[in-house]
């Protein structure tokens, strides 16, 4: 299976990041012992959401359209 997954930072409630992985818990744990980039600064985060895809394409079109101008107020309405 293949996951979009939406995390926000425990010490910023404003820092938000959408990533795609196949294994959430193993990829939180990266972003908190700061092993991502992107969201080194502002750890430790937390799972708010997370959907599950049959194929890698789909998943990965999804994270496209949630860090899009649309998908970014889909996301801000429904899951943020």
């Amino acid at each position: 299976m293949y996951y979009v997954y939406l995390i926000r930072s425990k010490i910023d409630s404003e820092k938000t990041y959408i990533g795609f992985t196949v294994n959430i818990g193993q990829r939180l744990q990266e972003h908190n012992s700061g092993k991502s980039f992107h969201t080194v600064e502002f750890r430790p985060w937390h799972l708010v959401a997370y959907s599950c895809f049959d194929t890698k394409l789909k998943a990965i079109e999804f994270e496209r359209y949630l860090k899009s101008g649309s998908g970014h107020a889909f996301a801000q309405k429904r899951f943020w």
